[in-house]
């Protein structure tokens, strides 16, 4: 296994940091790797905010479901997805763009987020953790507010960074699913109950399938998390509704 893949299977998400800050060196090379992702038509439709502000800091950490350790990561970025940029410079050109649609944005949205696994990728090689902040997208409306972000950009993802503690280092990474279940070749297999139980069942661990299955479900795909992130993107969204 060479260096970048065994790199890739260990990361583990990071939520505990040595006060010990990272070198502009590292983080120039940090953002670097993170712009040198792949980018359809390398139109780079993102923009990503270095939040260097300590406040700023501290109020993500409660805007983000009340998460302490991001006011103490060494660097955090939010990784925005950008349709404003070129649409502006396609108006200021004279071109009369279309209003962006829910594919541009869709389009943008995955263009953040490679960018921002580049960033990870890098940064552990580097020896730096890093972990991804979902709530990002829960509090759209009001992030979009703090950030000042004009009307075609979305906080699409945010990521960050530190040194990891020792007991960080420690803690075993969790399991994934065997590849059998993940890989479908050549179109996708709907899987039956028994073959969901076996794929999901080490997620569960000594707990019942069931028992834990219902208890997952609860705390994340109808936690009032999920169904706020579902409403306030949506309202946001429907301004990108494009009738051509």
């Amino acid at each position: 296994m060479n260096e970048i893949i065994r790199s890739l299977h260990a990361r583990k998400s990071v939520r505990a940091f040595e006060p010990r800050p990272i070198s502009p060196e590292d983080k120039q090379a940090i953002l670097l790797a993170a712009m040198a992702a792949p980018s359809p038509g390398n139109q780079q439709l993102y923009t990503i905010l270095d939040i260097t502000d300590a406040s700023l800091k501290d109020t993500l950490a409660v805007t983000c479901d009340n998460q302490p350790f991001i006011s103490t990561a060494q660097l955090v970025l939010v990784f925005v997805a950008d349709c404003q940029k070129w649409f502006d410079a396609y108006t200021l050109a004279g071109l009369q763009p279309h209003s962006p649609g829910m594919g541009d944005i869709a389009h943008s949205i995955v263009d953040a987020s490679l960018a921002a696994q580049n960033a990870v990728t890098a940064a552990e090689s580097l020896g730096i953790g890093s972990c991804y902040i979902g709530d990002i997208l829960e509090q759209c409306e009001l992030h979009r507010s703090l950030f000042n972000l004009p009307q075609y950009a979305i906080p699409a993802v945010m990521v960050v960074f530190g040194y990891p503690t020792e007991m960080q280092k420690s803690r075993q990474k969790p399991e994934r699913c065997d590849l059998k279940h993940i890989v479908h070749e050549n179109g996708y297999r709907h899987m039956g109950a028994d073959e969901l139980k076996e794929m999901l069942q080490k997620k569960a661990g000594s707990r019942p399938y069931e028992e834990w299955l219902t208890a997952f479900h609860n705390r994340k795909y109808a936690s009032d998390f999920a169904l706020e992130m579902n409403r306030s993107v949506f309202e946001y969204m429907k301004g990108f509704t494009f009738k051509g």
